[in-house]
């Protein structure tokens, strides 16, 4: 079956919509580039050097990128600036295969572990707790008992949000209140679920400390004890990442992958920003995959991420 074919219909109309400022602020500046121009030369690929990195895409990924088409454009020594979007579409769509690890358009979880525990990292105001309830949503649509774990009790709005949102979908939310010991909460969510015989467990942490413990280590700590609890445990550390700050996200996840074992990302925000290019850079350079983009304040706005669905929307092709 054909990847679009995975889509339905409302997904497909909803990720066009969310990255419409990003499609806008790429694709109507390479449309002035190449305009009057019909041949890729030197002073296209500049320009498109510069779309790129004003973009977010990074320095980096964008060199990558520009390598990859200066190759092709050697290749086939008359390339039309007409071929041009088709060319940089599958070298993009190529960049975040490297980086993923298989193709999902459905909120899935792995049949061999149970509770599959998520450990949910980020920075205060990416969105992380929301990103939280929208899973746990998902989840709960798709017939998954869940509990949600408020290990974030450094701040009291933290803990606060969580249970909203765990009212809000309809599910179970350990907390001991704002100051208690974060791993004591995570411990007590996952034997809560393990009690319930839950399918997934997903669990807040602080983003930043207000005291002199060691983030990285407060972080370890709680890995620690999960692995105690339920052996392997987390079975995924979730980086949350707000797309609006652009590189500010990717020196988020550059402190992040080094403080913990980060394996998944979630980028969030994507509708209100023509910084999504940093979706292609972030995924890029750290070799980590892009599992979830948040494209709406809606409960339904959280997408399990897909390669071919996202430069589609973005190249405005479906």
């Amino acid at each position: 079956m054909a990847l679009f074919g995975l889509f339905n219909k409302k997904k497909k109309e909803d990720l066009n919509k969310g990255l419409e400022k990003t499609k806008e602020g790429i694709f109507s500046k390479l449309s002035r580039a190449v305009a009057g121009k019909s041949k890729v030369d030197d002073v296209v690929l500049d320009d498109l050097e510069e779309i790129l990195v004003t973009s977010d895409v990074g320095v980096d990924t964008t060199l990558k990128i520009i390598d990859r088409i200066e190759e092709r454009v050697s290749q086939d020594k008359y390339l039309g600036t007409s071929e041009l979007n088709k060319i940089l579409r599958e070298e993009i769509v190529a960049l975040l295969e490297e980086s993923e690890n298989k193709v999902s358009t459905e909120f899935t979880l792995p049949e061999d572990k149970r509770p599959y525990v998520i450990m949910v990292v980020g920075v205060n105001g990416v969105g992380k707790t929301t990103t939280i309830g929208k899973l746990a949503y998902q989840f709960k649509q798709a017939g998954k008992q869940v509990v949600l774990g408020a290990s974030d009790t450094f701040r009291a709005a933290a803990v606060d949000q969580i249970k909203i949102w765990g009212e809000r979908v309809g599910v179970p939310v350990v907390s001991q209140g704002m100051g208690t010991d974060p791993a004591s909460v995570a411990y007590d969510a996952l034997e809560s679920a393990k009690a319930k015989n839950a399918d997934v467990v997903i669990v807040d942490t602080a983003g930043r400390l207000h005291n002199k413990v060691n983030l990285m280590n407060e972080l370890s700590k709680i890995r620690n004890v999960m692995d105690k609890v339920v052996p392997g445990a987390p079975h995924e550390i979730l980086l949350v990442l707000d797309a609006s700050t652009g590189q500010n996200a990717i020196e988020q996840a550059k402190q992040f992958t080094k403080a913990t074992k980060v394996n998944a990302l979630a980028l969030t925000k994507l509708d209100g920003t023509a910084k999504g290019g940093v979706v292609i850079g972030i995924s890029d350079q750290f070799k980590i995959p892009v599992k979830y983009i948040g494209i709406g304040e809606g409960i339904n706005d959280l997408q399990v991420f897909n390669r071919t669905e996202f430069v589609d929307s973005l190249f405005g092709k479906g």
